[in-house]
């Protein structure tokens, strides 16, 4: 980290500010180098700042007061990093991102669980490009005359009225559909995030 470190007189008062920083450098590791940077120094700040006014406290007990009332890393920083991760994902569409932003925010509301319960539906679809490979009779665009859609995987192949639609289109149609309801997705999940910071 660019930030440099508070000394401290006290054994004690180094041990317990060197755990602390190193929580911090903990929480913070899957968020962008810059944004660690930033919270590590805006922390280390915070905690200079309120040592200057120790107003006759020992420094260890100045300095577990300071830590108190910062709170821990991993609860403190929390909607933050989540709020990183989000940004991050709905920049860089990098799956591995969206999928760890919308875990870190699943529980910040009802839409967050929707998207996850989207991708992991999107993502379900990619297993079946080799499976309708392997198993092309089970698998496909499936439709009984007024009663049954489903994409997918399925038994029922035998029953009267049952057809698969897309045929040897199948993989093509999903080789193009999978990326396209991807980037529709996390674009839909971008707006999301522009819309509640308004």
């Amino acid at each position: 980290m660019k930030s440099e470190s508070i000394k401290f007189s006290q054994e004690d008062s180094k041990r317990v500010y060197t755990d602390y920083m190193k929580r911090i450098i903990k929480v913070t590791s899957s968020l962008p180098k810059h944004d660690q940077e930033d919270v590590y120094m805006e922390f280390n700040s915070h905690i200079f700042e309120a040592n200057q006014h120790k107003n006759g406290t020992s420094e260890i007990d100045a300095l577990l007061d300071i830590l108190e009332k910062l709170g821990a890393p991993e609860e403190v920083l929390k909607p933050f990093i989540a709020d990183k991760k989000l940004e991050q994902a709905t920049k860089t569409f990098n799956p591995f991102h969206v999928l760890k932003a919308l875990a870190l925010n699943i529980t910040n509301g009802v839409s967050y669980g929707i998207f996850f319960f989207l991708y992991v539906v999107l993502f379900g679809f990619v297993f079946l490009i080799p499976a309708k490979l392997l198993y092309p009779s089970q698998v496909g665009l499936w439709h009984r005359e007024g009663t049954f859609f489903f994409l997918g995987w399925t038994d029922n192949t035998n029953q009267s009225g049952v057809t698969e639609l897309l045929g040897n289109w199948f993989i093509p149609v999903m080789l193009v559909a999978i990326p396209l309801f991807y980037i529709l997705i996390t674009f839909l999940l971008k707006l999301k995030k522009t819309l509640n910071r308004k």
